[in-house]
């Protein structure tokens, strides 16, 4: 692990909210262990191992049934310990591959059958080298005969560069971490309205409210300033979003997240049981478990 990266905490507090019956942890990765699975060399960090043992551990403790396992891009699209971990999880769980554009058919199916269902988008440089957008739309044609959706992973000040982009994908389209909008500029600046407007217009634009760790300003274990911009999306899309813990939580250098106290935000961003039975269950069951 690289030396200024927090590993996750090994004992988190037990949430006192009781997730829905069947809810999804919809955003989670598993890392190695390396000797098994080692991490692509192109990488950009080098995490903790966090072995599908731990994630699966995890999940029984918080109250959840099902994940959704996300390709971390230190392993590159050596989707092996993702597929791994799908297949011990005896469907209860599902992935989202990385792939590149010389991806065979037969691999492709391969990852389906093990349980992906599409296929990330990364545009934060910091975490990966430029990929042309020629080579991501030859890739989105491909997985939408199967199915599968895109998720995308970007900064806030991207986003009205890649709103064309966007709009040109012939799938559903999950956007990672609300589009990391600045907490500091509040709800209603014109970069977080701008994600809200995309999503009003393109209903099939989905998603995460997560990753209050990650984007906080006022910081643990409250992340009071995470709530209004979750609870907008919450509240004006409840059929179109998803909620996860993001565990094991890398490259987090001030503070590790309690997976406990993370639970605990989900009744003060989606306040009401039906709000809470669509962003935990139904929504990732229809996207994920629909086949």
């Amino acid at each position: 692990m690289d030396a200024d990266y927090m590993p996750f905490k090994p004992n988190p507090t037990r949430p006192s909210f009781v997730p829905p019956l069947g809810a999804v942890d919809a955003h989670c990765h598993v890392f190695g262990p390396a000797g098994v699975f080692p991490y692509a060399p192109e990488r950009k960090y080098t995490p903790c191992d966090a072995p599908k043992e731990k994630l699966f551990a995890l999940r029984d403790f918080l109250g959840f049934s099902r994940n959704v396992i996300v390709q971390a891009t230190c392993h590159g699209a050596d989707n092996r310990a993702l597929v791994d971990a799908l297949k011990a999880a005896n469907g209860l769980a599902r992935g989202i591959a990385t792939v590149r554009a010389t991806v065979s058919d037969a691999e492709l199916k391969a990852l389906d059958e093990a349980g992906v269902r599409g296929v990330r988008f990364n545009f934060v440089k910091r975490l990966v080298d430029a990929t042309p957008r020629e080579t991501y739309v030859s890739i989105a044609e491909r997985i939408a005969k199967l199915g599968w959706h895109i998720v995308v992973y970007f900064e806030a000040h991207e986003l009205a560069d890649l709103i064309p982009f966007l709009n040109s994908l012939p799938t559903k389209i999950v956007v990672d971490h609300m589009g990391r909008p600045d907490f500091a500029k509040g709800v209603d600046h014109p970069d977080f309205r701008r994600f809200v407007d995309l999503m009003a217009a393109n209903p099939r634009i989905w998603s995460k409210v997560t990753c209050p760790e990650r984007l906080s300003i006022s910081g643990p274990p409250a992340y009071d300033d995470f709530v209004p911009f979750a609870r907008a999306l919450v509240e004006s899309f409840p059929d179109r979003v998803l909620w996860g813990t993001d565990w094991p939580h890398p490259n987090m250098t001030t503070h590790m997240p309690d997976d406990g106290d993370l639970t605990n935000m989900i009744p003060r961003i989606a306040p009401t049981p039906d709000e809470r039975q669509a962003l935990l269950v139904d929504n990732p069951m229809r996207l994920y478990w629909s086949r």
